[in-house]
């Protein structure tokens, strides 16, 4: 099947580009960005991904203020010749310049949520290392992903209340990451894989460099992915020198240390250490300031999981209190938590990305959905 893509010098496989060289269900492709206050008063997190062999596209919308969480979901059939139109129900997503500005719409919805957003970079590109993982004969993850940061301008609407967007203090991070992960409905007559993970994702933000850590650990805390780079800031993104920085240093190792809130699988303070290339330990500590129920963008919602098939058209929307929820249940472990970082005198702002499902010796954890001591 020929698209208007064939046109251009982009093919990677014998195939026309609608086809994907993975003829995998879980094929995705996917956009993520986040975006939040310095003084900590909102955190507003939007996800859109294409499932090509599902034929699905799905994306939401979530926000976190005043201790509460809503959220605009939204699936449709995707067609496998218009892999460009990245709307769906009220919300799109476009290239400005690719890998340097982006523009989200929220339309209208039953959420209250509504808006124009630009998204303007303040840093190349961090290409993290291919996350392969497999249990076994099978592989539960193949994913490529990059992560940027950069900040946010234009205007919410929340129950008609205008919130403006000041670059100055609403800063971002977003990520791109395609590949094959579980995703959808699972297929007939195959076993489900084990709900087994530890994940870290902590991307920072200081005065003019920003540093991203990554974590995945099996249940004896044996790191089967671990990295740690750090990247120079730029004033605009006219001022990014490219799509990769010559300023971009590789940390030699990353570890990591949590203590979490008792009963609970969050953490209450954490601390990562990045081995310095002259053999020196750079010791961070981050300090949570805000929480966001990462279900609020459509991962692990028992209703609006990520690649399900809802039909041609569907939206939906939901609100939470982020102080009455069970933090154990398992829709509601993963989450990210807006962060003050410190490293010596320098201070800074981030995001911790949690979900940790079964045991996890390192963190005491001995059953599937136990809370800390």
């Amino acid at each position: 099947m020929l698209t208007r893509f064939d046109e251009y010098l982009i093919h990677q496989t014998p195939e026309p580009l609608a086809h994907p060289v993975s003829m995998d269900r879980n094929f995705y492709d996917r956009y993520w960005l986040s975006g939040f206050a310095a003084d900590a008063s909102l955190y507003f997190g939007i996800s859109l991904g294409l499932y090509p062999n599902r034929e699905v596209m799905d994306g939401a919308f979530s926000l976190v203020r005043g201790g509460e969480q809503r959220a605009c979901f939204a699936s449709r059939r995707a067609h496998p010749a218009e892999r460009e139109d990245t709307r769906v129900g009220p919300l799109k997503i476009e290239v400005i310049d690719p890998l340097r500005a982006l523009r989200v719409t929220l339309a209208p919805n039953d959420s209250g949520m509504e808006g124009e957003l630009v998204y303007q970079v303040r840093s190349a590109c961090v290409e993290e290392e291919r996350q392969t993982l497999r249990r076994g004969s099978a592989t539960q993850m193949d994913v490529t992903r990059f992560t940027q940061f950069g900040r946010w301008e234009g205007e919410l609407r929340v129950d008609g209340e205008r919130i403006l967007l000041d670059p100055a203090r609403v800063h971002g991070i977003r990520d791109r990451s395609w590949g094959r992960r579980h995703v959808g409905e699972p297929d007939a007559g195959v076993p489900e894989p084990a709900r087994e993970i530890f994940f870290l994702w902590a991307p920072l933000i200081w005065d003019d460099a920003a540093t991203l850590a990554v974590f995945f650990e099996n249940s004896l805390g044996h790191a089967m992915h671990a990295e740690a780079k750090s990247v120079p800031l730029h004033g605009s993104a006219a001022a990014v020198p490219g799509i990769e920085d010559p300023g971009t240093l590789r940390h030699h190792g990353a570890v990591h240390k949590i203590r979490y809130v008792p009963g609970t699988r969050l953490a209450e303070h954490a601390t990562l250490s990045l081995l310095q290339a002259d053999g020196s330990m750079r010791n961070i500590t981050l300090e949570p300031l805000l929480r966001f129920q990462m279900k609020g963008a459509g991962y692990n919602h028992p209703v609006w999981k990520h690649g399900l098939w809802k039909g041609e058209s569907a939206v939906g929307t939901e609100r939470w209190r982020l102080d009455g929820l069970d933090l154990l249940r398992p829709e509601n472990l993963h989450i990210q938590q807006l962060v003050r970082c410190h490293d010596g005198e320098r201070s800074g702002l981030g995001v911790l990305e949690q979900l940790c499902i079964g045991p996890h010796a390192p963190s005491g954890f001995a059953g599937r959905l136990d809370g800390a001591t």
